[in-house]
C-alpha cells in the first residue's frame, strides 16, 4: 500500500505486561555500537496507526530504551526519507510488502539475522516465508490486511458487492464516496473489475482502466485515504474505498457500517518490521521485534488497536469473537480472489502517467 491510516487515536496498550513474564531477555542482544545516546535511544519510522504513547512508554519501562516515532503516510514517503539519508535516524521501519521488495533493490535493509530473534516460530506458516521475502530474511510480518469497500448500511437501499456497484449507482452515490489516494490500488481495483490482474503490464488494459474512472471521477468527492472516517461517521460519505484495518474500527463505532471484500477480487497486503542499512542502535531494532513477536503482546495489539496479528500463537490468546471477526479475519474464500500488489518497475511509470491523468483532469 502507498497510502496509510492517519485518523486513530492513541489508546492504553499493553500497561500489564511483562517482559520477563514473557521470557524475553535484552541481555543476550548486543549493541552495535558504543554510544550510550544511541543505546539508549530507539527511533522508529512508522504509520500513525502502529504509534501509541501507552504502547512506548511501557516498552522504555521495561527495556530502559527512550522511543522516538516519526510517521507518514505513504510507502513513497518513507523510501525518499530513507534515500536521502534518514537510513541513519531510524533503527526501525515498517514498509508494506511491495515497498520491501523495492528496498532490498536499492539495498537500504540489513539482513535479519534469525539467531537473535525469539519467536519467529509464531507466526502462521504462510507469514514464515512470504513471497515478497522469502524466509523473512529482511522483514518480520506485523500487521495484515485487505481492501474494499465501507459503506453506510441505512443510507444504502442495496449493498456494494462488487467494485462496478460504483458505475452502476455513481448518481446515487455522487460526491458521496471517496477512493484511495493510492494509484496501484484504485487503477489495480478497476482491472480486477475488468477482469485483470492488479500487477498488469500490459498498456492497453491500464488504457481501459483510466477510461472507466475517467467515466468515474465526476462522482468521486476526492482520492482520500485519510479523512473519510469522519466523514463516513458523520454521514457526509456513504462509501468509501478503504483499508480493512481502517474499516474495522470505524463499523464498531456505528454498527449500521459494513464492510465488504469485492466479489471480483481485492489486494491482500502486509505491513513489517523491518531494520534500515545504517540503523544507529541494532540492538534496539532487535529488541523491539523480539518484543512484538511475543504472543501476548501480538494479541494485545489486536485487541487493542483492531489489526489482524500474523502471529499463529498470539491469534490462539484471542477471544473467539476477535478470531471470528470477518473483518479482520475474512473466510479462505474472500482471500483467494485477492492479490498482492507487486514492484513493477520502470512500468510503473505508465500507471503513474495514467493517475495523473485521473486525478489532474
Amino acid at each position: 500500500m502507498t497510502n496509510r491510516r492517519q485518523f486513530f487515536q492513541k489508546m492504553a496498550v499493553l500497561s500489564s505486561l511483562s517482559l520477563a513474564g514473557c521470557g524475553w531477555r535484552l541481555a543476550n542482544i548486543r549493541a552495535n555500537s558504543p554510544s550510550a545516546g544511541q543505546r539508549d535511544q530507539l527511533y522508529i519510522f512508522t504509520w500513525s496507526q502502529y504509534t501509541d504513547k501507552e504502547l512506548l512508554e511501557t516498552f522504555s519501562t521495561q527495556t530502559g530504551m527512550r522511543v522516538l516515532t516519526d510517521v507518514y503516510d505513504s510507502n513513497d514517503v518513507m523510501l525518499a526519507k530513507l534515500q536521502v539519508g534518514g537510513g541513519g535516524t531510524y533503527s526501525i521501519v515498517y514498509p508494506s510488502d511491495s515497498t520491501v521488495q523495492k528496498m532490498l533493490d536499492k539495498d537500504l535493509l540489513i539482513e535479519i539475522h534469525r539467531d537473535r530473534l525469539v519467536g519467529l516460530d509464531n507466526l502462521f506458516p504462510e507469514f514464515q516465508n512470504p513471497s515478497y521475502d522469502p524466509n523473512n530474511r529482511y522483514s518480520i510480518p506485523f500487521n495484515w490486511g485487505t481492501t474494499g469497500l465501507i459503506y453506510n448500511s441505512e443510507k444504502l437501499e442495496t449493498a456494494p458487492e462488487d467494485w462496478d456497484y460504483l458505475w452502476q449507482n455513481k448518481e446515487k452515490l455522487n460526491k458521496r464516496m471517496t477512493l484511495l489516494n493510492d494509484f496501484r490500488e484504485v487503477i489495480g481495483a478497476t482491472l480486477r473489475m475488468l477482469g485483470y490482474s492488479y500487477n498488469s503490464r500490459n498498456e492497453t488494459e491500464i488504457k481501459q482502466a483510466y477510461e472507466k474512472l475517467k467515466i468515474l471521477k465526476p462522482a468521486i468527492s476526492a482520492f482520500d485515504t485519510d479523512a473519510w472516517p469522519n466523514q463516513i461517521l458523520a454521514g457526509d460519505l456513504v462509501l468509501a474505498m478503504c483499508y480493512s484495518s481502517d474499516a474495522v474500527k470505524i463499523c464498531k463505532e456505528n454498527p449500521k457500517i459494513k464492510f465488504v471484500i469485492p466479489r471480483s477480487g481485492s489486494t491482500l497486503w502486509t505491513d513489517n518490521l523491518a531494520i534500515p542499512k545504517d540503523a544507529p542502535n541494532l540492538a534496539g531494532a532487535y529488541a523491539w521485534i523480539n518484543w512484538i513477536l511475543q504472543p501476548e503482546v501480538a494479541a494485545k495489539f489486536t485487541e487493542r488497536l483492531n489489526i489482524a496479528t500474523p502471529n499463529r500463537a498470539a491469534f490462539e490468546l484471542l477471544p473467539k469473537n476477535i478470531q471470528e471477526d470477518k473483518y479482520l479475519f475474512p473466510p479462505k474464500s474472500s482471500l483467494e480472489r485477492c492479490e498482492r500488489v507487486t514492484p513493477l518497475g520502470k512500468f510503473e511509470e505508465v500507471y503513474q502517467r495514467y493517475w495523473t491523468l485521473i486525478t489532474s483532469s
